[in-house]
């Protein structure tokens, strides 16, 4: 007799309904906890805390003991609401209208949470006992600071003998259509803070201040207007965008003494930190010495770009979408940053999940179908995964 599928719907109903705006747990890891429990993994409660930034709950949980081990890392946190009153639902409510299920978290990510907990629950029912292991990384502080959430879990597993062979992380990954796209990499980001000093002075006599405004303005234009690759076959060109240029002065017949601008980088496994704060340092060293100035800038290390080169399970995975949805999925590393720039350090990685067109907005939601069809593509992977390692 043929196993009923597990619905999901439930499940993302429970999980959306805890109010866990990041770092709250909010009863989503315990939602989840007690019904994997209830089939057979052994679960983990992690908190970390570090000192200036809020304790974080986390959850591990595994079936088996061996390998080859696939690990499921998602977040059950999500981005505050917003205005209530802008929703046409209420954003903890759950409530279901024209085949979708609206709330916060419903695309980001808890409907991959929900799906993948149902794909493994309906894998176990129809393999039995199996050659392997399946575990569940969950963190409540991917929407956060990210301090102690996924990265302090990895390096538990680790200690612990629980790194796994490979990881799918459930961020929704799709653009328009569910299946078209898969993430087997992200851009790097690097954000500079950019000062030069001068000397304050009235605007009728330029010549007794030191004005670092064209100083500056001339290494932003510089660097704007550069470019730092051609990018290659798996990611666009290297960005740059200036996000702030002040000089902290109201006053319009006054030479500021200082001028600070901001700018961020997203970039391609051919930079790193270090090449790219050589790249600004030797532009800088050109204005210099064509303008003078006291230079000096502050950097935040955001993320490292990095690349799960095209395989044996990338292809498993992207056949295991083709397979339920018709669609043979593009191989992305477009977007921001995620959580699998931790996990790439302990195993390959690539991101799959459901379209993103809601995910951070009002009336965030996910349709019913869309749902099961993701659940019905992690257990094809899942199927696939143990069916193929020798």
């Amino acid at each position: 007799m043929k196993n009923t599928p597990t619905d999901p719907v439930p499940l993302l109903q429970d999980l959306i309904r805890c109010k866990s705006v990041t770092p709250a747990e909010g009863g989503a890891l315990t939602c989840l906890e007690t019904m994997l429990a209830g089939h057979g993994f052994t679960c983990h409660r992690l908190t970390f805390a570090e000192e200036g930034t809020p304790d974080v709950d986390n959850l591990f949980a595994r079936i088996g003991t061996g390998a080859p081990h696939i690990c499921f890392a998602g977040h059950t946190d999500v981005v505050p609401e917003g205005h209530t009153e802008s929703w046409s639902h209420a954003p903890f409510a759950a409530d279901i209208a024209d085949g979708f299920i609206y709330g916060r978290g419903a695309t980001d990510m808890k409907g991959s949470v929900a799906a993948f907990a149902g794909a493994a629950i309906d894998f176990l029912k129809s393999a039995g006992k199996f050659r392997g292991s399946i575990s569940f990384l969950i963190t409540g502080d991917e929407e956060g600071p990210a301090i102690n959430g996924t990265l302090k879990v990895l390096q538990w597993m680790r200690d612990n003998g629980h790194v796994p062979d490979h990881c799918l992380v459930g961020e929704p990954s799709c653009v328009d259509k569910l299946g078209d796209t898969i993430k087997i990499g992200r851009r790097g980001s690097l954000s500079f803070a950019i000062t030069v000093e001068g000397r304050q002075g009235h605007a009728a006599y330029p010549h007794k201040a030191d004005n670092p405004v064209p100083k500056l303005s001339r290494f932003i234009d510089r660097i704007s207007s550069a470019k730092l690759d051609d990018g290659n076959e798996h990611f666009d060109p290297s960005t740059l965008a200036v996000t702030t240029f002040d000089v902290g002065n109201p006053a319009g017949n006054v030479i500021p003494s200082r001028a600070t601008a901001k700018f961020n980088i997203r970039f391609s496994p051919v930079h790193d930190f270090g090449s790219l704060r050589a790249w600004v340092d030797d532009h800088i060293e050109s204005v210099k010495a064509e303008l003078g100035g006291t230079w000096s800038y502050t950097t935040i290390e955001g993320a490292d770009a990095f690349l799960t080169a095209p395989g044996p399970f990338v292809g498993l995975v992207q056949d295991a979408v083709e397979s339920e949805t018709g669609i043979l999925p593009k191989l992305s590393t477009s977007g921001g940053t995620s959580d699998a720039r931790f996990v790439k350090d302990f195993c390959p990685v690539l991101e799959f999940g459901p379209t993103n067109a809601t995910i951070h907005q009002t009336d965030e939601r996910i349709s019913i179908d869309e749902l099961r069809a993701t659940q019905r593509i992690y257990t094809r992977i899942l199927a696939d995964y143990f069916s193929s390692q020798p």
